[in-house]
């Protein structure tokens, strides 16, 4: 007998013989038509930990050989892709999906790094391992905190007499006493030293730290030399109490649970165990999307080179170039001594990216994820790894991706229903006491939704109440237990979204909903709307304020592209919940940040500006920001345009986000207009 070529009659031993090379010869099948994913793939990929040493490397040699005398002090500060030029990027993906023979862009990397105090902008090229260029900043502001600099000075104060004492005259212990740094903002100081505050609490019964604040103490460290040079013991005040703080499963058992939450609930029937993608290197494909997947340091998760497949015209057509949160800017609302300076920006001061936590198989993610991990450097260059910094899955939650029923025809009911299967890419970053869980969701609508999730601890302020009707003056905040304050704050998520819509020429069209009277005996009605739409020229055209511009469309359209019909192609911009600026204009925070002043900024695009609030943003003072950019008013008509969107939160903390909070979301939608023919996902199977 034979089967599939092989002769079972022949002996055992040579039947196994055969069976081994059969094995051996399917195995090196796949190793051929298997790609190197050691190799770049993309243009765009992360910096690989091997890269990172070698920007180590270069970096040391260049700067502090044993030679050199130049090089009395180094730390790394960011160390990310330096992205090559879009037109090289996009010509070299082009002939990929051509399948010419195409030669990836030399590999370079962005350095921010300080030697001898001084701040340095480095341009490392890897292909060559060599510096191409160096500059040193010398305006205003300084790069983003590493850990190891954090971790030094928080051990400061447990060797300062005067804190020492502090902590006596509370009659605390010293063992249960942990410290954090923070960054002090820029309060109109003509000169600045790279300074940082610590801020102490108390756990003795709790590991929920940040509800146990040591009041009325300011230590101010100097990072250059790493000295305590400033300190303050400004007033006792209670420490509140840790009952009822500690938020984990084993204190909390006891406590019958609202649902009993399973691995079987959480991942539920209707996930698909099996993911429907597919990953190449960097590069994920799902359904009709085709996107690229990278971590930074300072970002956190890019997403690029996002194109759909429109099957009609059987092409990928482009949508975003590339996409990120470029800044987070957190102003709280306390004016006292130990809390006027907390205007942070997570991003820039602490790095989105660098505070990024390992994702929870199961519980953050269901099981049918696939994880990245993520790679950045350390004070001293050296590279580190967060394992399963992203992760990917798809997403059945029982929604509807399009119904009818029809029950006009006579003698007949027909119904159809698409269940909706959406692809989510997840990072959480923790910044501090805050935990943030950034979804980028792909639908096969061809729409891109983006959504925010808050959860953590708040930051609190100890006080002396106990109860509401103790308190005469402005708290700035919600007494949320005994001696515990909440303290009001906003959270401003301004993204980076790079839109090419079926190409890198774009406009920005403002459209909004006009109410017409009707005058004439045309119609019974006396009433209607209709849409007004304006192309923005200029940059200044382009900034839009949803709480007051009345705009209702917000739509990136193709000029030189239309449908069958006429209509230009485009995406919308459909925002979530709209939060304006509440700070003045002249506030040294708002001057700084800039960017919440308009929940929309279309601005020319150019490759250096990343980054809303500036390179440099702590102790930064507004001088080189999305503002400062957007004021040279250059041309957005048809040209290759930037969209950046803010996301606001108005925090007023409730009694329900103590001791931890539940998710707060919001998000945002781009959506195709007119960019389909009809509707794409009418051929869906359901």
């Amino acid at each position: 007998m034979t089967e599939y070529g092989i002769d079972f009659s022949m002996s055992s031993d040579l039947r196994f013989l055969l069976f081994l090379l059969c094995i051996f010869a399917i195995n090196l099948c796949f190793i051929s038509t298997t790609k190197d994913y050691s190799s770049h793939l993309h243009p765009l990929d992360s910096l690989t930990s091997s890269e990172l040493t070698q920007v180590q490397t270069i970096v040391k040699n260049a700067f502090c050989s044993s030679t050199s005398s130049s090089c009395h002090s180094l730390s790394f500060h960011y160390v990310g892709l330096h992205e090559p030029d879009k037109p090289i990027v996009l010509s070299f993906l082009q002939e990929q999906e051509e399948e010419e023979p195409t030669k990836i862009p030399h590999r370079q990397a962005s350095v921010l790094a300080r030697i001898n105090h001084s701040n340095h902008e480095i341009i490392i090229d890897l292909t060559d391992s060599a510096v191409i260029s160096n500059k040193i900043h010398d305006g205003h502001g300084y790069p983003l905190l590493n850990f190891a600099e954090q971790e030094a000075a928080n051990k400061l104060p447990f060797t300062y007499g005067p804190f020492l004492a502090s902590v006596k005259k509370r009659k605390l212990k010293l063992e249960e006493t942990v410290c954090q740094s923070f960054t002090v903002g820029w309060f109109g100081e003509e000169k600045t030293k790279r300074v940082v505050t610590v801020m102490c609490y108390y756990l003795d019964g709790t590991v929920n730290l940040y509800m146990r604040p040591i009041e009325g103490i300011t230590v101010t460290v100097d990072l250059d030399v790493m000295k305590i040079t400033g300190y303050v013991d400004r007033s006792i005040v209670p420490v509140p109490k840790a009952e009822g703080t500690d938020y984990r499963e084993v204190v909390n058992q006891g406590k019958p649970p609202l649902l009993n939450s399973t691995t079987e609930n959480l991942t539920g029937p209707q996930q698909n165990v099996h993911p429907g993608f597919a990953i190449d290197g960097n590069v994920i494909r799902w359904a009709n999307w085709r996107f690229h997947v990278a971590f930074d340091m300072r970002a956190g998760l890019i997403i690029s080179h996002a194109s759909i497949n429109d099957i009609e015209k059987d092409e990928y057509r482009s949508v975003l170039y590339r996409g990120f949160i470029s800044e987070v800017f957190v102003p709280y609302m306390d004016l006292t001594e130990e809390w006027y300076y907390r205007t942070y920006f997570d991003s820039g001061d602490f790095g989105f990216g660098l505070c990024a936590t390992s994702l929870v198989p199961v519980k953050d993610c269901p099981a049918n994820s696939v994880f990245f991990d993520g790679y950045y450097i350390v004070q001293d260059g050296t590279p580190a790894k967060t394992p399963n910094i992203i992760c990917v899955f798809e997403r059945n939650a029982g929604d509807v991706l399009w119904r009818h029923t029809e029950t006009a025809i006579p003698g007949k009911v027909i119904t159809e229903v698409r269940p909706e299967v959406n692809l989510v890419v997840r990072m959480v970053s923790t910044v501090g006491n805050y935990d943030y869980i950034v979804d980028w969701e792909f639908k096969q609508t061809g729409t891109i939704k983006v959504n925010i999730g808050m959860t953590g601890i708040l930051e609190v302020r100890a006080s002396s109440y106990t109860h509401k009707d103790q308190i005469k003056e402005d708290v700035y905040g919600t007494l949320l237990a005994e001696n515990t304050i909440g303290v009001y704050h906003d959270h401003f998520l301004n993204f980076h979204l790079d839109l090419d819509v079926d190409g890198y020429a774009n406009s920005f069209v403002k459209s909004r909903l006009k109410p017409t009277p009707v005058f004439d005996k045309s119609s019974p009605r006396r009433s209607y709307w209709t849409v007004v739409s304006e192309t923005a020229k200029t940059e200044s055209d382009a900034r839009t304020n949803l709480c007051s511009s009345g705009a209702a469309e917000l739509i990136v359209v193709n000029p030189n592209k239309r449908t069958r019909m006429g209509n230009y192609v485009g995406y919308r911009l459909r925002p979530g919940s709209v939060s304006s600026n509440l700070l003045s204009d002249d506030d040294f925070p708002e001057s700084r940040a800039g960017f919440p002043k308009y929940n929309v900024w279309v601005t020319q695009y150019n490759k250096s500006e990343k980054w809303a609030a500036g390179l440099y943003t702590d102790q930064s003072r507004g001088d080189d920001n999305l503002t400062k950019w957007s004021l040279r008013n250059r041309d957005i008509e048809n040209k290759d345009i930037v969209l950046w969107y803010t996301l606001g939160f108005h925090h007023v903390p409730y009694q329900e986000d103590f001791p931890v909070m539940p998710t707060l979301n919001s998000g945002f939608e781009i959506k195709p207009t007119n960019f389909f023919e009809h509707n794409p996902v009418l051929k869906v199977k359901p």
